[in-house]
Parts: C-alpha cells; structure tokens; sequence
C-alpha cells in the first residue's frame, strides 16, 4: 500500500508540474462546473423532444432524467460519505508536499478521496451515451470526461487514484441506474399509449 501511495504522488506531482499557459487555462476550463450547464441543458431537451413529443414517451423521458439526476445525487453523496470515511488530505492540505503544489484552483476541501468530478463526469458519459447509441457521441463525451477528470489532477485539486476511484464509482452508479431505466416494469408503466 505504501508503495501504491507514493507513485500516487509520484505522478501527481508530474502532471501538476506540466504546465504551459495555454494548458493552465483550458484545465481551469475543463475543472470549472458552470461551462458544463449548457450541456446538461441541451441534454434534457433532446430527451424531452426524442421521447416526450417525438415518440409519445413522457414518462420514459421523465425516468431518463430523473437517472441521469439521480446519477448525480448518488456519486456526490457516495463521494463527500466515503471522504469522510477515508479521511485522506487533498493535495494541497498535505504536509509533505507543502511548496511542492501549483494550487491553480486552490486547495479545496480538507479531504479528496474519491473525486465527485470524476464520478459525475464519467456517470453522465455512461448513462447518456448507453442512452443515445451514437458512436461519435460515446468517443465525444468519454473524451471529455477524461479531460474534465485530468484537470482535477493538473490543477491540483486531487491525486490519480482520487481520479480513478472517482470514474469506477460513476460508471457503477450509472450501470446501476441504466439498469433501472431499462428494466421490464419501467418499460411497462413508460410504453406509449
């Protein structure tokens, strides 16, 4: 295990330590939550127009959104439950890298593991892209889960396996979610009339 969390710092500090001021704004792009409104918006709307008033489905769009939203719920609420559990320090509120830190969005919260980012993130890319079944989407919006993932390291908020164990938790949580959107009984009570 120790050795586990000393490559863990290992490569933290050489990803926050590559940096350019191009890259040191698009991370800060990437790592910022209200850019990423928009999409969440289209998103609704093309499920809203797909199922509610294109094929008759209000009550299969309105379970699409709902687990797409309780995507969300679950990764926050299993992140801040298991940070507390866990207890270990972000980047930043570490002793031993005191100095050694480019702190681009500050330090954040006292604890970082597992990322809510990074769970988010790769929930919504699995639930929306198992949903819309188009390849451009799916190579679209895991690469942008990824970056938004890789800022949290870059900009110093949390280590790799903050990172990894964060996107394990969304993917679960989303799978667990697709299941319910597809299941029999929610297929029955959804069915158009």
């Amino acid at each position: 295990m120790e050795w586990l969390l000393n490559a863990d710092k290992e490569l933290f500090l050489t990803i926050n330590g590559l940096h350019t001021p191009f890259f040191d704004g698009a991370m800060m792009l990437f790592t910022a939550s209200a850019p990423w409104v928009p999409l969440y918006i289209l998103t609704a709307c093309y499920i809203i127009y797909k199922y509610w008033v294109k094929e008759k489905r209000a009550l299969y769009a309105l379970a699409i959104i709902t687990a797409i939203v309780l995507t969300f719920a679950l990764t926050d609420m299993g992140s801040s439950f298991v940070k507390d559990l866990v207890k270990r320090p972000r980047p930043g509120h570490e002793p031993l890298l005191e100095g050694m830190v480019r702190l681009l969005d500050g330090k954040g919260g006292a604890y970082g593991y597992f990322s809510s980012h990074a769970a988010n993130v790769f929930g919504y890319a699995l639930i929306t892209a198992a949903l819309f079944k188009k390849r451009w989407y799916t190579l679209t919006i895991f690469t942008w889960a990824l970056l938004v993932s890789y800022s949290r390291i870059y900009v110093g908020r949390h280590y790799p396996t903050d990172v990894i164990s964060g996107a394990l938790f969304g993917l679960a949580a989303a799978s667990l979610l697709l299941l319910y959107i597809n299941s029999s009984f929610i297929k029955k009570i959804t069915k158009p009339k």
